[in-house]
């Protein structure tokens, strides 16, 4: 693998704590949760009654025709796309200047466009078949985020869609680092996007005892590593990265947040939904991403973890933590679903992005929350802003998937530029 250096020079996000990328940032360093009661018309009878949707809708942030022809999942994705691409100093298609057939475009879902495919359903059945739209299958397909941006932006190197559960961002964000690496392209967008907060998969997520029912303490509810966590917190939202090559970058004189250095891809082979309890194949998914970035454990001080707030999950990435960088590491750990909520597919781009900032802002913002740590919790959690020191950086971010999904992304503060 060629070792060209590949820096980020565009953020976006929309998330529960905010419609923007510095609104998700300051909400996050303020330590405010994104956890509130959900909709009043949604069934009695679910265990869960909590959720963390995203705090802006995007039907107000697009024009009203194409929020219309956009599943929810999508719209979040082009609403963050467009704020990366507007903060990398791009313009759309004929005022862009890269080279379109050098432009590549790589997102990641975990599910797609779950509220057309269960709407259209719904009218089928009520009103029948003549009634379902026949855009449908373009809103609801798992690619469907990614088109919608590639055509925004006229990309025509590749643009694809990570299908892994929860790791599928992250696995999207590595995929656009091979792709400039191998030469491929010169410029990527990449991230990920969700929107699930649906009665049908909370159901299901709560059959499976996921789901945190702290339904009276919302705002309490996301809380990992504590002894008293029952489970995650359904959140929705979307957050994307620019991604260029540094010879690129410099060119034309970018402002860059730092280098996306390395990324490790496993899978467990062990069950659907609950991890290797060995913690080695994560493990092993972070020193791939180390050897890929030409890092050693050492460099690493900060890492934002999975830590969805479920029993299992929360200790076993420990386990990976120690096994992967030694037991005596001093990276500063924090686990920013404890505000977010989960977003699944789109939650590995959301904490890649705190990642990057928190390297380049140097504070790791806070796990809230954590009131009761778990015994075995060997880490330095962080529970309010954390300084980073100065000097050269690099920070972890992982992502774990039902099916044994396992994807580490490796950043550093390396070229950073700071605007005004």
């Amino acid at each position: 693998m060629s070792r060209t250096r590949v820096v980020v020079t565009g953020i976006g996000a929309t998330t529960p704590l905010g419609g923007t990328a510095p609104a998700t940032w300051s909400a996050l360093l303020e330590g405010r949760s994104g956890v509130r009661p959900v909709p009043a018309d949604f069934p009695d009878d679910l265990a869960t009654k909590i959720a963390a949707p995203a705090a802006v809708d995007p039907g107000t942030v697009l024009e009203r025709v194409e929020a219309r022809r956009l599943d929810r999942c999508a719209a979040l994705g082009v609403v963050a796309a467009m704020e990366a691409w507007a903060d990398a100093g791009f313009g759309l298609k004929d005022e862009n200047p890269v080279d379109r057939e050098r432009l590549a475009v790589a997102i990641g879902t975990g599910i797609g466009g779950l509220h057309t495919l269960l709407g259209q359903w719904d009218i089928q059945k009520e009103r029948g078949a003549r009634r379902v739209s026949p855009l449908a299958i373009p809103m609801l397909m798992a690619n469907a985020t990614a088109a919608n941006i590639g055509l925004r932006l006229g990309a025509q190197a590749p643009v694809s869609t990570a299908v892994s559960a929860c790791a599928s961002s992250n696995d999207a964000i590595a995929q656009g680092l091979d792709l400039l690496r191998l030469g491929r392209a010169d410029v990527a967008l990449v991230g990920g996007a969700e929107a699930c907060i649906h009665p049908m998969p909370m159901a299901s997520f709560s059959q499976m005892q996921a789901m945190s029912r702290r339904n009276d303490e919302p705002e309490r509810a996301s809380r990992p590593w504590d002894v008293d966590r029952d489970g995650f917190v359904l959140g929705e939202g979307a957050a994307m990265l620019v991604i260029e090559t540094l010879e690129h970058a410099q060119a034309r004189g970018a402002r860059i947040y730092g280098e996306l250095a390395g990324a490790g891809i496993t899978a467990d082979a062990h069950d659907m939904v609950q991890p290797n309890p060995a913690g080695d194949t994560q493990a092993r998914a972070i020193t791939y991403a180390l050897r890929s970035a030409e890092l050693s454990p050492a460099d690493i001080v900060h890492v934002n973890a999975h830590a969805t707030s479920t029993p299992t999950g929360d200790m076993t990435e420990v386990s990976s933590l120690h096994q992967a960088l030694g037991a005596r590491t001093e990276a500063i750990v924090t686990a920013t679903k404890s505000m977010t909520g989960h977003l699944l597919g789109g939650a590995g781009a959301l904490e890649t992005m705190a990642a990057l900032l928190a390297l380049y802002h140097r504070q790791v913002p806070p796990t809230i929350n954590l009131d009761n740590p778990e015994g075995g919790l060997d880490v330095d959690v962080a529970t309010k802003v954390r300084d980073l020191p100065a000097g050269d950086l690099a920070a972890v971010n992982n992502s774990f998937g039902f099916g044994g999904h396992n994807v580490a992304v490796v950043l550093t503060n390396a070229y950073a530029t700071h605007a005004g």
